[in-house]
């Protein structure tokens, strides 16, 4: 039973490396970006060069939705890289890249959760009445009247809260 299970297991094996790449394959790059983050909130990226699809990035990472592009500041095993940046504070689905070693591009998208600002700026509209610039003929307006000072009536006619 066990034998017939690995007999099965190393055919599927040999199947699945018969199998050719789907179109493309060759020039995508696998690697992992933060998909949802705040506003202002922290950016993750990684990249594995020694798994197949990886690849040794030659530069930083750079989106709009960065508040700087993300610098490669950490290794490791399997040719890892990886580092982190802050994402603008403007809500929106942004697309970062960058390019590898051997000349193929990088592109992977990332989302700044929140409601995006509207895509159309409406502008102010004008006035509809202008004012009337002073003429020759019109006559300066007279200064209000000043109010006439009430007197409040004090402790002696309302009494002053003491008890007697």
């Amino acid at each position: 039973m066990v034998k017939k299970t690995l007999i099965g297991l190393m055919a599927a094996g040999a199947v699945t490396l018969a199998l050719p790449a789907p179109a493309g394959a060759a020039d995508e790059v696998w690697w992992g970006l933060t998909q949802q983050v705040d506003p202002g909130g922290r950016v993750d990226a990684e990249v594995f060069a020694g798994l197949g699809h990886g690849c040794s990035p030659r530069g930083p990472v750079t989106s709009k939705g960065f508040a700087a592009p993300l610098q490669w500041s950490e290794g490791g095993n399997w040719g890892r890289a990886g580092g982190h940046t802050t994402a603008i504070r403007t809500p929106g689905k942004y697309t970062a890249s960058f390019t590898c070693s051997d000349g193929r591009k990088a592109t992977n998208s990332f989302t700044i959760l929140g409601t995006p600002p509207p895509t159309t700026t409406a502008k102010p509209k004008p006035p509809t009445t202008k004012p009337k610039p002073p003429t020759a003929t019109s006559k300066p307006s007279k200064p209000a009247k000043p109010q006439v000072a009430v007197k409040p009536a004090g402790a002696p006619q309302t009494g002053d809260g003491s008890l007697s």
